[in-house]
Order: structure tokens, then sequence, then C-alpha cells
């Protein structure tokens, strides 16, 4: 306790100089909680976006179906599928898919088909409470049609337009019936805006002259369990069909999640605790010299050189420590405040990584973790930028010191 009234004490013999390392050090340690934050809000946002809006956890094809997309590439051992879903509480949705052309008075588009349950989609999906305008499906929505936003623009339908629509059935006859717009989506992914036109699973089987047939199965556990787990265990039911991750789907996605969590581990930490404890180690340097005539007394009145060590180092964890309290206040109030509101991106356009549309406010994630490291960092690096100045001091022999002129 002794040492550290004394450490305490020499701190404070240039006041201006601690102030200003202490500062520097807070600002080091707020600035690390703050991108922390906000790097981990925007990783989990795109993991989130990624797996809850459309894509879900795991997605189940036919052998081949993604390479070509062929309309009689379809699933089967659906059951399978629905049991282990149901066991595990998984949400699953089955989804058709079919291509054609739609047309809306002299204006036609290539357009995708989806068959979809609507219920299904609002209960496991985000992207179906995506509406722009007009309503989602419903199970009584018969020839109704939710388009994607850039594809009813290039149609110029708006709600309740009525639609041509032309296409070949799975038994080669061609397939034709007008629809009317329900609604069409906000801007979701770039494939789903510019040729997405979802009607229900009845109306796609009458349309494209097919029995059921169904071409994905998108699970979604929204983090129970690890994509990779679902994927096993499915694997392992189904000999005959492609099983894949959201990582696998969207290796943009996930390598964009790498490189950031990369990122902030080694740019952020190194710049700003290198910054910080080259700080620490200039205080304490200057401090050094300054009383070098006084540890030269100490020396000569028996003091050992970790003694020395020991009370220039508890120098660095006093000022590191109220550093790190005033920068955890401050980083981690802005990050609270950027949680509940954010950064604004909305005057930017759309944010858009992967074909995968963002939400434009930037939110942090606070947690436990984004308090640590910076501060773990910050003593560590402290501590270790003391042992410089330390290690001068404590070599100093007491007839040099005593007589030693700065």
């Amino acid at each position: 306790m002794k040492m550290v009234k004394i450490s305490w004490r020499n701190l404070w013999r240039n006041a201006t100089r601690t102030n200003i390392t202490i500062t520097a050090v807070a600002l080091c340690v707020a600035i690390l909680i703050i991108f922390q934050a906000l790097i981990i809000g925007l990783i989990e946002k795109a993991v989130s976006n990624t797996t809850n809006l459309l894509v879900g956890e795991v997605q189940i094809h036919a052998n081949g179906y993604l390479d070509d997309r062929s309309i009689y590439k379809s699933l089967g051992n659906i059951e399978k599928v629905r049991a282990f879903a149901r066991e595990n509480n998984i949400g699953i949705v089955e989804r058709s898919y079919g291509f054609g052309l739609i047309s809306s008075g002299k204006k036609s588009a290539g357009t995708q088909f989806w068959g979809i349950n609507p219920e299904f989609e609002l209960n496991y999906f985000d992207f179906a409470n995506n509406i722009d305008e007009g309503e989602f499906l419903s199970e009584t929505s018969l020839n109704k049609v939710v388009l994607g936003k850039k594809l009813a623009r290039s149609l110029a339908a708006e709600i309740g337009t009525e639609l041509v629509v032309f296409v070949q059935g799975a038994d080669g006859s061609l397939g034709n019936d007008l629809f009317y717009v329900s609604g069409i989506l906000k801007n979701i992914a770039d494939d789903i805006d510019r040729g997405a036109a979802m009607i229900l699973k009845d109306d796609f089987d009458i349309l494209f002259s097919t029995n059921n047939i169904v071409h994905e199965i998108a699970l979604n556990s929204k983090g129970k369990f690890e994509a990779e787990e679902i994927q096993k265990n499915i694997s392992s039911k189904l000999k005959d069909a492609s099983v894949m991750t959201w990582k696998q789907l969207m290796p943009f996605i996930d390598s964009m999640v790498d490189q950031m969590s990369a990122f902030m581990l080694t740019m952020f930490s190194l710049i700003f605790t290198v910054a910080a404890s080259l700080g620490v180690m200039n205080t304490l340097l200057m401090s050094t010299y300054d009383r070098m005539k006084e540890f030269g007394v100490i020396r000569a009145i028996g003091a050992t050189p970790w003694r020395i060590i020991r009370q220039v180092s508890m120098e660095a964890i006093l000022l590191t420590t109220l550093a790190s309290i005033i920068g955890v206040i401050i980083g981690l109030g802005i990050s609270l405040y950027l949680q509940v509101y954010g950064i604004d991106f909305s005057g930017k356009g759309n944010l858009s990584f992967g074909g995968v549309v963002f939400d434009p406010i930037w939110k942090a994630s606070v947690s436990f973790k984004i308090v640590l490291l910076p501060v773990v960092l910050m003593f560590v690096t402290s501590i270790v930028a003391s042992l410089y100045p330390a290690s001068i001091a404590a070599r100093i022999k007491p007839v040099e010191a005593i007589h030693y002129k700065p």
C-alpha cells in the first residue's frame, strides 16, 4: 500500500504531462471499444441478414440443381427433413422455382417464379415482412403475386395491376394465366429485386403443371444451432441431396466476416495499443530522468533494483487504471448510444454486400468482450512499456545518479 501511495504521488509531480498521457490512453481505450462495438455489430448484422432474411442457416437442393436450376431436379425424402426440423424445433420452408415471362401492357420481363407457403415464410424468415407497398401473400391469395422492387418498376406495375404470365410447364405444355399484384417488396437482394415473382405453392403447381414438387428447403434455427451442426445431421439422413450452409452459399459474406474479425484484432489493437504504450513509455522515461538523483539516493541507502522496477511499473499500472476507467466510461457510453440509434447511412443509398441489402442504420453491438479486450491490451502494453524506463532507473549507479545533471 505504501508503494501505491508513493507511486501515485510521483505521477502528479508533473501534472500536465500525466494528464496528457491519461487523455491519450483514455482516448485509445474509448476508440477501441467504439470500433469493436461497430465492427461486431456489422458482423452480427451480416450474419443475421444472411440467415434470417432469406437464405437460412442451411439449404437443401437436389444434386446438381444449383448448376442449371432445372425444374426437373426436385427433392425427394422431404419427410425426413420435416421430421428432423420438428424434432429440433428448427424453422423450415419449402420453395419451388420456375422460369417464365411476365408482362404488363407493352412491358415484359423474364422472371423466376417462387412457389411458397406464406405462413411459413412469415414465421421463420424476415423477407416477407419487408413489403414496400401492398401486402404479402396469404393462404387466400389465389392468382396474386408479390414482385421484387426493380421488377415492378421495369413493368410499371402497381398494386392491383393485371399481369399476363407465360411459362413452359414441367410436362412440356405451355402455361399461361392472369395474376394481380398484391405487394411489392423493398430492396432485399439483387436477384430478388430484379426478377422474383412470388406466388402461392398451389398456383405454382397449376401454372407449371407440377405435382407439389420442391426445389429448395431452407432451415433456420435462428442461432439455436450452428449451421455446420445442422448440415452434419441432415447430411447423414439424405444421401442423394446437396446440403450447404449459408457460408458455402454466400462465400463473399463469409469472407467479409472473417476479414472484418481479423482487421479488428490486428489493425485497431496494434495501432492504438502501440500508440498508447509509447505515450506511457514517454511519460515514465521523462519522469525517470527527472528523478535520477532520487533513484541514486534510494539505491545508496539499500534499495534493490527490483524495488525500483516495481515502483516504476506501479506508476504505469496506476496511470493505465485511471485512463482505462475514463476510456471505458466514454467508449461504453458512446457504444450504448450507437447500439440504440446507430449511424444513419440512408442518405447514401442502399448498403449491399454480396448481393444482400443491409439495413442502412449501422448499429453497434455491446458486450463484455468489447470492454475486456482493450483494457487487458492496454494494461499489458503499458506494463511492458514501463520496463525500459524502469530498467534505466534500476541500473543506475548511486554515485553517477547523485551527480547526474539533466
